[in-house]
């Protein structure tokens, strides 16, 4: 429930505070005096879009704050899911600054307005004479209809079951609208891969085939230079090794008279064990070399099938070409196995469905078992409220599975004898649409935790006994659920066990709107104005005191 209320530089309200009783709270003040801008600034408190141009100071920032104790709500799922810290006293925050750049905090941890509105739906619940709307919708009726049966926990189930088989339907139905696509490129995909797979292709393979056909192609003047290099090296009668064996021997003679000739003797021998190996090198080089036209032929072959195979596949190289044959064997592969796939799939699909039909029949059942207890519940409230040929009637049909059930309930209403149920928008007036609605959330109060409830003028259109009828079925509804009711009517004000008087401060250069709990000598003076104007006559301030302590008797 709401435990404190504050609102700063807004429309009219300088700073306002309000620690609301926990049951029944009365508010009340002339028109145009601030009662729809405390609403307004609720709403924004609630996620309600923001506008610069209600600041009341344009150079200050706006701030709304209020605090909750939802230490009864079953929302710590919620607070779970949006990963924010919870505690049993809440504090929700908005500000809107003079640029027009909106904030909003829960437990001071910034959020946006999509969570906020999600935590606050829970929190309150703002009811005015202009919901025909939102009662209207299909959604919102379940959600009466669910609330009333209970459903909580088998709707979260069933939404589960739903989400389940919705994820695994979308798997299925991808995997059928791929398998379609793709065998129509299976077959070019394929003789691809086969013509990639057969050409057994080697990373950094072409680089050495250009270069064995190199030296091929040039085999004769190679040959012949190597052969000459070899009588260089190695001729026995005059060559490099000879002269040098020559040189080492002379060194070898002297290597003893100093240690820079034997330094000498030792280098030069390295220079002849080095040469030695480069001429064996050199003619087993000359021995390799063949003049081979045959494999000439093969290799440009091969060469040429490789460039062919670059400029089919815009490649550059042998490496993006193994990467294109490993996206064509898994483009193929997936073509090949996709059949088990979609069996697969359409399996998961069958079960899911089947579960998740299970649990919206037994949904269902629920909600079509508890459609004559409401109907007789709000007819049977509607006739204490003044309206005894009025009557609802919930039209059930069964649809398509969708998140919220297999059924569409559709709320008929009629305020006449002989006139048939129809749709709200076709035939509720404001003052019969209040009450049908306050009859709905008296109906609902003992089901669940309900959110603070605020009534904006919801007595709209009645008087006398009804009103007084409307007053009872608030009070009663505020012994377990916290109540704010804005009204017009002594008879309601009258039930209060708090009373706020909202009203316009001219005493400064800008009118500022005020609120103020009432005393109850001052609450017997506001009833009194309410049931005879400005000024009442003794009689009616009597009367007044005396409405007024007889209800405040009957709460004790």
């Amino acid at each position: 429930m709401l435990t404190h209320l504050q609102i700063k530089n807004y429309a009219l309200i300088e700073t306002l505070e309000l620690r609301p009783d926990t049951e029944l709270n009365i508010i009340t003040g002339e028109t145009g005096a601030g009662k729809s801008i405390m609403l307004g600034a609720i709403g924004l408190l609630l996620g309600n879009r923001a506008d610069t141009k209600t600041l009341f100071n344009p150079e200050e920032k706006c701030v709304i704050e209020g605090e909750f104790n939802i230490s009864g709500y079953a929302i710590k799922t919620i607070f779970d899911e949006e990963e924010l810290d919870f505690e049993e006293v809440c504090i929700i925050r908005r500000e809107i600054s003079p640029q027009g750049k909106s904030r909003a905090f829960v437990n001071d941890t910034p959020v946006n307005l999509e969570t906020l509105k999600r935590i606050t739906s829970q929190l309150m619940d703002i009811h005015s004479q202009h919901d025909t709307l939102l009662l209207g919708a299909n959604e919102y009726q379940l959600q009466i209809v669910d609330t009333y049966a209970q459903n909580n926990h088998l709707f979260e189930s069933y939404k589960s079951e739903f989400l389940l088989f919705s994820k695994s339907q979308k798997i299925y139905t991808e995997l059928l609208s791929e398998a379609k696509e793709s065998k129509k490129e299976f077959d070019y995909n394929a003789f691809l891969l086969e013509e990639l797979v057969k050409t057994k292709l080697k990373d950094g393979e072409l680089e050495l085939l250009e270069q064995e056909l190199n030296i091929l192609e040039n085999a004769e003047e190679v040959k012949s230079k190597l052969q000459l290099s070899a009588e260089y090296l190695s001729n026995p009668e005059q060559s490099v090794i000879s002269f040098l064996g020559n040189t080492l021997s002379n060194l070898n003679s002297i290597s003893t008279y100093g240690t820079q000739f034997a330094a000498l003797k030792e280098r030069v021998n390295s220079c002849l064990i080095e040469l030695k190996d480069i001429a064996d090198e050199v003619a087993g080089e000359e021995e390799a070399v063949e003049l081979d036209n045959e494999k000439i032929d093969s290799l440009q072959e091969r060469i040429s099938l490789i460039y062919n195979l670059l400029q089919k596949h815009q490649a550059r190289n042998i490496r993006e070409l193994l990467e294109i044959q490993a996206d064509l064997q898994q483009k193929v592969s997936k073509v090949l196995n996709i059949d088990e796939a979609i069996e697969k799939a359409r399996i998961n699909t069958e079960k899911a469905e089947k579960a998740m039909l299970e649990q919206a029949e037994a949904l269902s059942e629920t909600r079509l078992a508890v459609l004559p207890s409401i109907e007789n519940e709000v007819a049977s409230l509607l006739h204490d409220l003044g309206m005894p040929n009025a009557s609802l009637k919930l039209d059930s049909e069964l649809v398509k599975p969708g998140l919220t059930g297999i059924n569409n309930i559709n709320f008929l209403f009629s305020a006449n004898k002989g006139i048939k149920p129809q749709q709200l928008k076709n035939v509720a007036s404001g003052g019969e649409f209040s009450r049908l609605m306050l009859a709905i959330k008296y109906i609902l109060a003992d089901k669940r935790a309900l959110p603070t409830i605020v009534f904006d003028e919801i007595d709209t259109g009645v008087s006398g006994e009804v009103s007084i009828k409307v007053g009872n079925m608030m009070r009663d509804m505020a012994r377990g659920h916290q109540i704010i009711a804005i009204t017009h009517l002594h008879q309601i004000a009258a039930q209060g066990n708090a009373h706020y008087f909202v009203y316009k401060d001219n005493s400064s250069v800008k009118t500022v709107s005020k609120i103020r709990r009432l005393t109850n000598d001052e609450r017997v003076m506001e009833i009194a104005k309410m049931i005879g104007g400005e000024k009442p006559s003794a009689a009616i301030i009597e009367n007044a005191r005396e409405i007024l302590n007889n209800h405040l008797i009957s709460k004790t």
